[in-house]
């Protein structure tokens, strides 16, 4: 008899995939977290029914967090991620020799405990000793902060549960005080096939607050409708005004010098989103 796992993306459509095992479950403080194999994408993350990560498709999310704001600041020595517990964007934030410290705030422990344990390849440089880990939430951390970061990153769920204040207005301000004053931040803003309005509101909120501010998306097949979007907020540095010397080959296997560039070439039924 064969498993298999539905994300119901819409109360319409969703993404199935055959489940090989599942190595846990649990109602956590914050949320319902599995930890599956599948036959197609290896070891996945489920949060709440929603597919987090995967082991086959998950460098594409977390180097387009990670690598466009870190290339398009010249100097980010502190860096902030708010969520993102399976250590994928603090991976990847570390293939930047600049980087003196990464700051992870994860709201939900028992996400980096299982990250840990089922996604090695993911979570592999949370023990880095650039890195620290806290356990705590990310909105009061941002609320708390100052001019403490050259680069935030929001790596959120979608805006359910314990993230829904990760896409207000106030939390966009937060960061901008917890920025130093060239400071740059991203976030993920979901798709634009099922969720414009998310798209919509928070490009109007970050633009409301940050004299930079610019739609990127990336393909990433196991993510509502396989296009998803991040928005940039920036302060001084615009992400396609970058010099080319701050361009150099990381070892990466979707971010590239012209996938930076691209990604900011909207369909037009995207762009409308942020007009």
């Amino acid at each position: 008899m064969e498993f298999w796992f539905t994300e119901k993306q819409t109360k319409d459509f969703g993404i199935t995939a055959r489940v090989k095992r599942i190595y846990h479950s649990e109602k956590t403080d914050f949320q319902q977290l599995d930890m599956v194999e599948t036959a197609e994408f290896g070891n996945m993350l489920l949060l709440d029914g929603m597919v987090m990560t995967t082991e086959k498709d998950e460098f594409v999310y977390h180097e387009m967090v990670a690598h466009v704001p870190l290339f398009t600041h010249p100097n980010p020595k502190h860096v902030l991620v708010v969520g993102g517990g399976d250590g994928g964007v603090i991976r990847e934030i570390l293939k930047h020799p600049e980087v003196e410290k990464a700051t992870l705030v994860e709201i939900d422990g028992k996400v980096i405990e299982y990250s840990k344990k089922y996604l090695p390849t993911i979570a592999g440089k949370l023990d880095d000793p650039r890195v620290e880990v806290k356990v705590d939430d990310g909105f009061m951390h941002i609320a708390k902060s100052e001019n403490a970061y050259d680069v935030i990153m929001v790596d959120s769920t979608e805006p359910v549960g314990p993230a829904v204040n990760l896409f207000t207005k106030g939390f966009y301000e937060g960061i901008s005080k917890a920025l130093k004053e060239d400071g740059v931040f991203v976030a993920q803003t979901d798709n634009p096939w099922f969720h414009q309005d998310i798209i919509k509101n928070a490009f109007r909120d970050v633009k409301e607050t940050f004299p930079i501010t610019r739609l990127y998306t990336a393909n990433i097949p196991t993510y509502p409708s396989g296009l998803w979007t991040f928005t940039i907020g920036s302060k001084k540095h615009d992400p396609l005004q970058v010099e080319e010397g701050r361009f150099r080959e990381l070892d990466t296997k979707y971010y590239t010098i012209e996938i930076h560039r691209a990604a900011f070439a909207l369909p037009k039924f995207v762009k409308d989103l942020t007009e």
